[in-house]
């Protein structure tokens, strides 16, 4: 059975095959249509949309600026280009962004999915502190040649800072050996992305760096992707960024009529809450390789948004498509197509659009969402935000908090703090890779704590790579195959700062893979008493902590000095805990 689509290229397809489905989604629209869902919350910013709660309508009020984002940032467009010019003119030939989660992943998917114009300004993302990151990031770069942008909308974020730190002292090391002296100095070398008073103030030498972007207070990080955050780095990367606005705009106007079945992203957002409401929880992407960055944009959006009080919508970026009976029937399937793309890369199948086909008719929802150029990604970031935000109200959350968050930060701060003190770091043990009999066993074990209709999240702390994207690829299928469970990857600590809301939040049904490995290379942080490998480290041990403080189950696995290695080895003892169990 197929929904109603809407006009033009804001068009989606839905697919439920269920006519229970189906009555439950009629239903649902009938309520959002005769209650102006959308009209009040997208037309008129109507905090009551979301709660009766004179205390959550505070705090939601507070939280709606991201509607206004693509009207406000068009009368900043020409200043970005002019600082864009300026950075290119004054010899720079890269940038750097340190940043986590909504603060880094619209960037990073603006870098993949458009890549540099001529002539404009190559921008990395450094969103790990692993070590080995921080090196394979930086380590080739001409400090005085590289523009580091620090962004963090606190102005506290640890990582943030700890590689604003870590710039400031290259920078400062290669002026010296340069023989440069004042004026110039590192802070001529950085920018901030931040919000006023407060947040920027609390970033080390904020009156020293040569701009300060500021954003509005009421855009919560991962609704941030039209604001500063991804505008700045979009300036940079020759992006046309008139363009991308207007077609935000145009979705924002799109998504504000009360109509819930023409409305693009009330649609969606209705989909989402009402399916995952009668079980099918898992919203599992297949995209166009040349959009593929989207997914962990989108992943972080949801999950963190969705993901509390119990419930919440579990997103599958990346997995592999496989035939109907590798799935339970908890499964969403959402197809993202690019006008012209060859596909998704080979990695997620074959004839990935035959095969959504046969599991359409085998009785899973299928989503199909058609995006006409890249430049419509700016379309697609408000149609995803307002269907996050939406599909909230059909859940009965407030989808712009993250009360989980601080847990696992706190637990990280404890044991940072026993680092500092020359103490051990107390829950740090972790199954060792080397005897593959013994993982075997653990793995085994620990298989039988996985639950009907749950999912297998691996939580990879170490620095990512394409050759470590494939063996996470190969170990997720393995479990996918024989359990039928969905299964996530993140990368830490950049998934505690997205998915990590949801595995605390979120129905307790998760089971947690934790991977971590040695630092042979370590690095210091300038200013601090521990390293970025017993950062990363810590932030591994406080989110296991965290993890077993809501009795969920985690196997935490040492990976050793070669994580690929280790890799090889976990695969193996999993292909042999799976055929035992």
């Amino acid at each position: 059975m197929t929904e109603p689509k809407a006009q033009g290229s804001l068009a989606l397809d839905l697919t439920t095959g269920d006519a229970g489905l189906d009555a439950a989604l009629a239903e649902a629209r009938a309520r959002a249509t005769s209650e102006n869902w959308a009209d009040r919350a997208v037309g008129r910013r109507d905090p009551t949309v979301w709660s009766a709660d004179e205390i959550v309508q505070r705090a939601v009020a507070q939280r709606l600026g991201w509607l206004e984002a693509p009207f406000h940032f068009a009368e900043e467009t020409g200043e970005l280009v002019a600082f864009a010019q300026a950075i290119r003119d004054q010899g720079f030939s890269t940038a750097v962004l340190g940043g986590m989660g909504g603060s880094s992943l619209a960037p990073a998917l603006l870098a993949h999915v458009f890549g540099t114009a001529a002539g404009a300004t190559p921008v990395r993302v450094l969103d790990s502190t692993d070590p080995a990151a921080v090196a394979a990031t930086l380590d080739d770069l001409d400090p005085t040649r590289t523009l580091f942008i620090v962004s963090t909308k606190s102005g506290t974020t640890t990582e943030s800072l700890s590689f604003q730190a870590y710039q400031w002292e290259r920078v400062a090391a290669a002026l010296e050996l340069a023989g440069v002296g004042r004026p110039t100095q590192p802070g001529d070398f950085m920018v901030a992305i931040s919000d006023p008073q407060k947040s920027v103030q609390s970033i080390p030498h904020h009156d020293q760096l040569r701009e300060l972007f500021l954003n509005p207070p009421d855009v919560g990080g991962r609704y941030s992707a039209l604001t500063y955050v991804g505008l700045v780095p979009g300036a940079l990367l020759g992006l046309d960024l008139d363009e991308l606005l207007r077609r935000a705009r145009e979705m924002v106007v799109a998504c504000s009529h009360s109509d819930a079945a023409s409305n693009p992203g009330l649609a969606l957002g209705l989909a989402m809450g009402v399916l995952a409401k009668n079980g099918r929880d898992k919203l599992t992407f297949v995209i166009d390789r040349e959009l593929a960055a989207f997914g962990p944009w989108v992943e972080q959006l949801i999950a963190e948004s969705t993901g509390k009080h119990g419930v919440g919508v579990v997103p599958v970026d990346g997995e592999p498509l496989a035939a109907a009976a590798a799935y339970g029937t908890d499964r969403v399937f959402v197809r993202i197509t690019l006008a012209g793309s060859a596909g998704p890369d080979p990695s997620i199948g074959s004839n990935v659009d035959g095969r959504l086909v046969e599991l359409a008719a085998a009785g899973h929802p299928v989503i199909r969402i058609p995006v006409g150029s890249k430049i419509d990604i700016g379309a697609e970031f408000v149609r995803w935000e307002i269907a996050t935000a939406l599909s909230g109200v059909v859940l009965g959350i407030d989808p712009f908090d993250q009360p989980n968050v601080e847990e696992a930060k706190t637990n990280t701060r404890a044991v940072i703090a026993s680092f500092e003190s020359g103490g051990p770091a107390a829950g740090g043990d972790a199954v060792e890779v080397a005897d593959e009999t013994a993982l075997t066993a653990r793995l085994k074990t620990a298989l039988a704590r996985l639950v009907p209709n749950g999912y297998a999240s691996i939580q990879a702390y170490v620095a990512q790579t394409p050759e470590r994207d494939a063996a996470l690829t190969r170990i997720r299928t393995l479990l996918r195959d024989n359990t039928r469970r969905a299964t996530t990857v993140g990368y830490g600590p950049r998934f505690l700062h997205s998915t990590g809301q949801l595995h605390k939040g979120g129905a307790p049904i998760g089971w947690f893979l934790q991977l971590v490995a040695e630092h042979p290379d370590d690095r210091e942080i300038p200013g601090k008493a521990y390293t970025f490998g017993q950062l990363i480290d810590a932030q591994a041990i406080g989110d296991a902590r965290t993890l077993e403080d809501h009795k969920l189950p985690v196997l935490r696995i040492n990976l050793g000095q070669s994580p690929d290695a280790g890799l090889a080895a976990l695969e193996r003892a999993l292909a042999a805990a799976l055929k035992e169990a």
